[in-house]
């Protein structure tokens, strides 16, 4: 079907809703976060590589979205919920409608899937390494690419460091990416806050604070084996104190913020640091729908929706990327349908095309001009392709590379 003639068709459900606008307060704290990515990364350079020079090699960035269905987002009812991918994306993309994961639908299964072109079965919760080279290992043996030149920055909590390198032989970590859960490093301004006496007339300081401390000195954050380091001891002192008095601000007002704001704006102070020509970025607001929270839900959809658009944004106007840059959006998978025995959207366990049958969106320098392929896609379809973008030569896998993409 027709772009165009598609995009008519969904409009008539209405017009889209406008953006949700963070409070000052908020805004601020999360910009000074982004800067602790810079005052925490920033000394380790020399070790990461330094930033790559402007030129003409080709960019990827994928971004994942937790699972979203088909009713909430392209849909007549769900084109409000993402007015930017809706509007302002959609016209200028390459659309695949039907894009579907056939693995495993738990999160660091079908994120490793989608990374590595395979249908992986390993734990759900991170504990073991994918089992055939991801993308970003492809990439920096073929290319002999530094590790500066691959990142995943998640929100979600289901994935682990082993997110970033596989278990295969001849490859693994010494090829990795560097992976990135900003929500880890906002916990360690927050206790350096506590510690340093800022968070003024916040209740309870001395219990918050302890229980802080025994997150900081543990191993298991949340019960998922994640390792919080005090990374401001390493803070540059430039940002230090802008840091500090943003989060003891953000502390005061109460309120809270979003996991997936915090994760745009490490994403963006990446790209700028460091120019990485892969970068995976996951986003997972939408996974309160576990909660049972449906409006909570939806608002993770829009924000995903309105930070998928400033990322572009940000794209379209940093000479690194500009002109370059391929970047593709698909959910993980679905959500189960309405009336099912695991209560709806609230999981997503179903063999249902509720929770098999997604999307996906392709912007950039490989798209030669907008286009909706009605051709059912598989999420390993993904690997493949990306890597024949980075110049990489094609490995035995499950997936194929998708022809609408042009190096």
């Amino acid at each position: 079907m027709d772009i165009a003639v598609r995009q008519d068709a969904l409009q008539s459900g209405g017009e889209p809703d406008s953006d949700l606008l963070a409070d000052p307060s908020k805004r601020k704290f999360l910009q000074a976060t982004g800067m602790l990515l810079a005052g925490t990364i920033l000394p380790r350079a020399g070790a990461l590589g330094e930033r790559a020079p402007a030129g003409t090699e080709q960019k990827v960035i994928a971004v994942v979205i937790g699972g979203v269905r088909r009713a909430e987002t392209f849909s007549r009812d769900g084109q409000p919920n993402i007015p930017h991918l809706w509007s302002d994306l959609f016209p200028r993309c390459l659309f695949y409608p039907h894009a579907r994961n056939e693995g495993v639908t738990a999160h660091f299964n079908a994120i490793s899937s989608i990374l590595t072109g395979n249908w992986q079965r390993v734990d759900d919760w991170g504990k073991l390494a994918p089992t055939t080279p991801t993308l970003f290992e492809q990439f920096r043996r073929e290319r002999k690419a530094d590790r500066s030149d691959a990142w995943v920055v998640a929100s979600n909590k289901a994935l682990s460091n082993l997110i970033g390198a596989s278990s295969a032989a001849g490859y693994g970590p010494e090829y990795g990416a560097n992976v990135v859960f900003p929500k880890q490093l906002m916990l360690t301004a927050l206790v350096d806050a506590m510690r340093s006496g800022c968070t003024g007339m916040m209740a309870d300081r001395a219990k918050v604070e302890a229980e802080m401390e025994s997150v900081i000195a543990g191993s298991n954050y949340e019960g998922l084996g994640w390792t919080v380091f005090d990374a401001a001891q390493s803070l540059d002192p430039r940002a230090k104190q802008t840091i500090e008095t943003a989060i003891a601000s953000f502390v005061r007002s109460g309120g809270p913020t979003s996991g997936d704001e915090l994760t745009f704006f490490m994403t963006r102070e990446i790209m700028r640091k460091f120019s990485p020509r892969v970068l995976v970025v996951a986003l997972s607001d939408v996974e309160v729908a576990h909660f049972g929270a449906y409006a909570l839900h939806v608002a993770g959809i829009r924000t995903a929706d309105r930070l998928v658009w400033q990322l572009w944004n940000e794209v379209e106007t940093n000479p690194d990327y500009k002109g370059r840059t391929t970047m593709l959006i698909l959910p993980e998978f679905g959500r189960d349908p309405d009336g099912s025995s695991t209560n709806g959207f609230f999981n997503h366990r179903a063999n249902d095309d509720s929770t098999r049958d997604t999307w996906m969106m392709a912007l950039g320098a490989a798209v030669e001009k907008p286009d909706v392929v009605e051709r059912p896609i598989r999420h390993v379809d993904v690997c493949p392709t990306l890597a024949s973008l980075l110049g990489c030569k094609p490995m035995e896998s499950q997936g194929s590379r998708l022809d609408e993409f042009h190096a």
